[in-house]
């Protein structure tokens, strides 16, 4: 039997909860929505922007504004439509998400990692790793959805909320915010679809309405693993792979009425490597993909040009989050050679760096005569990648001036331990 909920609409009207929500808008930052109003705007005037907001929500007045279209580049191609709220409506939605969110989670599917509280990535990768490992399903079928977040059914959104959600208030402000409309630069649009990626309370309204098709794999009996719209399902044989991805899409599209991306979802046994949240699980390892190595490499480059003017110590500053937050992020894989390769690399360009900033050969030997070498040096080109390499290099800038600068170690990092799933 469902447990139903009704009367929950008054928590809508605690200042104290809507106070709270704003400090999580804050936390979050964000742009602007098509007011024009900051998070730093709305702080400003806080006591009276919250007081009209309860004001609306009592007399049942409030209406939240447009979304606003933001383009941004993905990482593989192409551009991810974002829909940006305005931060009171933002602030809103907040509130509405803790009041909904500790009534279904607790029910989601226990392989659905995406978007919850409590739940990482990391543990989403453990889940998919001791399927294959463990329980030997080294067939997988790896499918993804095209536009998820925008091509989620409002009636089909509106039933799964009325399933637990006997409030008509509360049901009433959801559907609110799924038809409040996109302003595509000076154009608006009406919603008739979807919850645009980007609003706060989105994610949880896609977990709702994925919980249909987690739900229904499991009463078939197939083990999967889903992060957001990345779904993995896992199998002992091929067969069996191709027979539970027609059902998967079958639900998806019949049921769900979304779209399986045709050039991204495939069969793939665990042997040649099974792509996930930017590893690639294979039977007896794991390893960072190929993509995202570069893409990582490609940033760092940026961040240690020869040619920037600033000092290490700055660079270094500014390097540190990124090397910390991709350490600790792919620590996961069995990695731990590859990132010593390129601790070195990363040496190695900001010693390019500093020689190109210290210009002159005699700024290099006054350093090493500081350091206590004796004798004649030689003369290098100080702009030469090939001489950050040499030998004269390595002794003025030892690996360890750079960690007492304060360089991020990846040698401190343990790679290769799954955190355990959940």
């Amino acid at each position: 039997m469902v447990n139903k909920y009704y009367s929950l609409y008054d928590r809508m009207l605690a200042e104290k909860s809507l106070i709270e929500g704003f400090k999580r808008v804050k936390s979050a930052k964000g742009a602007p929505g098509i007011d024009g109003q900051s998070v730093n705007d709305f702080a400003g005037n806080l006591e009276l922007n919250i007081a009209i907001l309860v004001k609306e929500l009592k007399e049942k007045t409030y209406q939240p504004q447009p979304v606003k279209r933001v383009e941004i580049e993905k990482a593989g191609g192409g551009k991810r439509l974002l829909g940006v709220p305005a931060v009171r409506d933002r602030v809103v939605q907040q509130v509405l998400l803790k009041i909904l969110q500790p009534i279904y989670d607790p029910e989601f599917h226990p392989s659905s990692y995406g978007y919850r509280p409590g739940r990482s990535c990391h543990q989403a990768i453990a889940k998919a790793t001791m399927f294959i490992r463990k329980y030997d399903m080294k067939w997988v079928v790896d499918m993804d959805l095209s536009k998820c977040f925008d091509e989620l059914d409002h009636l089909i959104i509106m039933d799964s909320f009325k399933d637990k959600i006997a409030d008509g208030s509360i049901l009433k402000l959801l559907e609110m915010f799924l038809k409040s409309g996109i302003m595509i630069g000076v154009h608006f649009e009406n919603s008739t679809k979807g919850s645009p990626q980007g609003g706060v309370i989105s994610p949880f309204i896609a977990n709702v309405y994925l919980d249909n098709f987690d739900q229904e794999m499991m009463r078939r009996g197939h083990r999967i693993v889903r992060y957001a719209d990345d779904i993995l399902i896992f199998t002992r044989s091929e067969k069996a792979a191709n027979n539970a991805m027609t059902k998967a899409r079958k639900i998806l599209e019949k049921r769900l009425k979304l779209r399986v991306n045709e050039e991204k979802s495939h069969i793939v046994h665990s042997m040649k490597g099974v792509g996930f949240l930017g590893v690639k699980i294979f039977c007896k390892y794991t390893l960072i993909q190929e993509k995202k190595w570069k893409m990582f490499k490609e940033r760092v480059k940026k961040m240690t040009r020869r040619n920037s003017p600033v000092n290490l110590e700055k660079v270094i500053k500014e390097l540190n989050p990124v090397l910390r937050g991709f350490g600790n992020y792919f620590k996961v894989t069995n990695s731990k050679k590859k990132f010593k390769n390129f601790a070195g690399w990363i040496r190695r360009r900001l010693r390019a760096k500093q020689l190109k900033l210290w210009k002159k050969p005699a700024k290099l030997h006054r350093r090493l005569r500081q350091l206590g070498y004796s004798g004649e040096f030689f003369k290098i080109k100080m702009n030469s990648w090939r001489n950050s390499a040499s030998p004269l290099a390595s002794y003025a800038l030892p690996n360890n001036y750079f960690y007492e600068l304060g360089l991020f170690d990846f040698e401190q990092l343990v790679f290769g331990a799954n955190p355990v799933p959940e």
